[in-house]
């Protein structure tokens, strides 16, 4: 697969789905019939949907820091 494809496929993906994608991996990953084949293709997928959900909490602290320094 493409990968700025797959980055726009993860890229609209809400918080809760991408964790949700993260978890079903993870759960191929240590499955004892994994697909060696497919490992590589796992691992990319895995990265991405984390590096997405860490920029989504790091907005998210962002503006919570936002709205608390305005009530001070």
């Amino acid at each position: 697969m493409n990968l700025d494809k797959l980055k726009e496929e993860i890229a609209v993906l809400g918080y809760s789905e991408a964790m949700k994608q993260l978890e079903e991996i993870v759960a191929k990953m240590q499955a004892e019939d994994c697909d060696i084949d497919r490992l590589s293709e796992y691992t990319t997928r895995a990265m991405l949907l984390l590096q997405s959900c860490k920029e989504r909490l790091l907005k998210t602290d962002e503006e919570i820091q936002k709205c608390i320094s305005a009530l001070s």
